[in-house]
């Protein structure tokens, strides 16, 4: 279905790098917007910002979380996944500036899938400058800007922006997906998607 009047559809996707029901949004997503003239822009949210604790994999509350529903669920959609044994789990602060880095530089969708699959697939410690920096160059960045950037602070401010719009949105909880004012919180079915998707632009 063509969007109406030339204009594409914007699904803002409000995440964290280390919430793998963030990760596992990417597919029905990308199920969803097949096909049609729709844009995905990815949007920082921090559930735990430094200095709150962050999580271990061996606690209690992932474990069971990960056992009752994040494995069944990437079963489901035939996505591999795994609790990613860096622990305690690195904030996502830096990965965020350097998405900040990439999205100036066209790139900010690839950096989040390949962040994504950096942390949930490969395990490595998506908080390291280091790491990161690696990642950017596999993306064609370069890598001694990116770590500079990322060491100076260079796009700290933008990130904040960035915090500051979801909390003016009210976000409080990822994935949530806002298309124009309609949001749906969670991983939604393709269907739903869909739906979101119609009713949209029939609006317009």
């Amino acid at each position: 279905m063509t969007e109406r009047c030339g204009v594409p559809t914007t699904i803002e996707v409000f995440s964290d790098f280390v919430c793998p029901f963030c990760y596992l949004v990417e597919q029905p997503l990308a199920d969803a917007v097949e096909g049609r003239d729709v844009r995905i822009a990815w949007r920082p949210f921090e559930l735990r910002p430094e200095p709150t604790p962050t999580l271990r994999p061996g606690g209690d509350y992932l474990q069971s979380t990960w056992q009752e529903v994040v494995y069944p669920m990437a079963e489901r959609m035939g996505v591999p996944i795994v609790l990613p044994r860096v622990s305690p789990q690195p904030y996502s602060r830096l990965a965020f500036e350097g998405f900040a880095y990439a999205e100036e530089h066209g790139l900010g969708q690839r950096y989040t899938e390949r962040i994504f699959r950096a942390f949930f697939v490969q395990q490595r410690d998506i908080g390291r400058p280091e790491v990161l920096t690696d990642i950017a160059a596999e993306l064609g960045l370069d890598a001694e800007d990116f770590y500079a950037a990322l060491n100076s602070g260079r796009y700290a401010q933008t990130h904040q922006q960035a915090l500051r719009r979801a909390r003016e949105l009210e976000i409080t909880t990822v994935p949530t997906l806002l298309v124009e004012g309609r949001r749906l919180e969670g991983v939604p079915s393709v269907e739903a998607l869909h739906r979101l998707l119609n009713e949209t632009v029939a609006l317009r």
